[in-house]
């Protein structure tokens, strides 16, 4: 088994890093109700690393060569992106 190294891989690190972060760090929202929210956002980046880790998992089913593969998924985080600013 071959290791590859994919954009989905750096941003699966980046959320288990956000995680432990905002565990032993904390991370504190003005202007809500909650002022300390360190459990529950760090399960929500938690999630965010399973379910990338995932799309990462069947991405690599799908295209077997390495440029497809960074394109799609460097596609795929700029989509979801433009998406989020959208929404916001």
């Amino acid at each position: 088994m071959k290791i590859r190294i994919t954009p989905l891989n750096f941003a699966t690190a980046f959320f288990l890093f956000l995680a432990v972060y905002s565990w032993v760090f904390g991370i504190k929202i003005s202007g809500t109700q909650f002022r300390n929210m360190n459990t529950a956002i760090g399960f929500i980046f938690l999630l965010f690393a399973i379910v990338v880790s995932f799309i990462d998992l069947l991405f690599r089913n799908f295209f077997t060569e390495n440029k497809k593969l960074w394109i799609v998924e460097l596609s795929f985080i700029t989509l979801a992106a433009i998406i989020f600013l959208l929404v916001k």
